[in-house]
């Protein structure tokens, strides 16, 4: 059993929690109770509050373990792909081979849709096109989980060669945010902008999900961080000169469920999950 100072040297030492002192990690055991309204068993959320330097976590355990990042790595195989010029933006359109597999998937698309319905077909050509020796070189420089790729270069991310934590996939994504990865800014900005996915005038909610195979069982992600977006009147000779502040919410959620279980909307279920933990934060904020 971790008690609190053993907690905070194995949180210190990961690449996510340096800079945060133990009195800003807070272990969440009442988040237990939102997976237990799905009869989720086996489950882990994290979630840094960046303007106050604070992380939040529900099973540490699980969160420092690896599983396939399935369908999330598409936010990185997308930075690769515009970094090496593999494409020159995310319009770069593939034709649909004629293959019936989904519906929203049967299609000529671009990157853009692709990365929206996480069309995997789509991306195991673009990874084919980057090649093994540079999706090696920025799994390498990105740190990103155990880094294998093992024989297929097209399908390593769903196949159990690479695997990555949760606290790294949170990590990963707090340094995408602030153009902190090995890639241009430009790279950054467009691959932030299509992991966009709700937008009010007061916040913003940007994510990625993944589903993939855990032993047995089924392994559900959501990846990414939100936005509580606050309209101040800012002095005329402060630096920003919106009038508007950004205050993010970065987080990374996995869950397992059994293998063919269709016994619930589990696609929406996780998002609905992430929204419950976020939406705490936002209140805070509103009043």
């Amino acid at each position: 059993m971790l008690n609190k100072y053993t907690l905070f040297f194995v949180l210190f030492s990961s690449s996510l929690f340096y800079a945060c002192d133990k009195a800003r990690i807070h272990e969440k055991k009442e988040w237990k109770q939102a997976f237990d309204k799905y009869q989720i068993t086996d489950a882990c959320m994290i979630i840094k509050d960046q303007n106050h330097e604070i992380v939040d976590y529900y099973n540490l355990k699980r969160c420092r373990e690896r599983f396939t990042p399935a369908s999330t790595f598409k936010i990185l195989n997308s930075l690769i792909a515009l970094e090496t010029n593999t494409i020159p933006d995310e319009s770069y359109t593939i034709p649909w081979d004629g293959i019936k597999r989904r519906p929203d998937w049967d299609t000529t698309m671009d990157m853009r849709k692709a990365f929206e319905v996480s069309n995997l077909i789509y991306y195991q050509q673009i990874a084919k096109k980057i090649g093994k020796e540079k999706l090696q070189l920025y799994l390498d420089s990105c740190q990103y989980g155990n880094k294998k790729i093992g024989s297929a270069v097209d399908s390593f991310w769903i196949d159990g060669s690479l695997s990555i934590s949760a606290d790294e996939q949170l990590g990963f994504i707090k340094k995408l945010y602030f153009n902190q990865l090995p890639f241009s800014e430009r790279t950054q900005r467009i691959v932030r902008s299509m992991m966009l996915r709700e937008q009010t005038s007061h916040s913003k909610l940007s994510y990625k999900t993944g589903w993939g195979y855990h032993g047995d069982k089924e392994v559900l992600w959501v990846v990414g961080y939100a936005e509580y977006i606050m309209n101040v009147k800012e002095h005329p000779n402060a630096m920003n000169k919106s009038n508007e502040r950004n205050y993010p919410y970065f987080f990374a959620m996995n869950f397992d469920i059994p293998q063919n279980d269709t016994s619930k909307d589990w696609r929406s279920i996780r998002i609905e999950l992430v929204k419950t933990f976020i939406d705490n934060y936002f209140k805070k904020l509103d009043k």
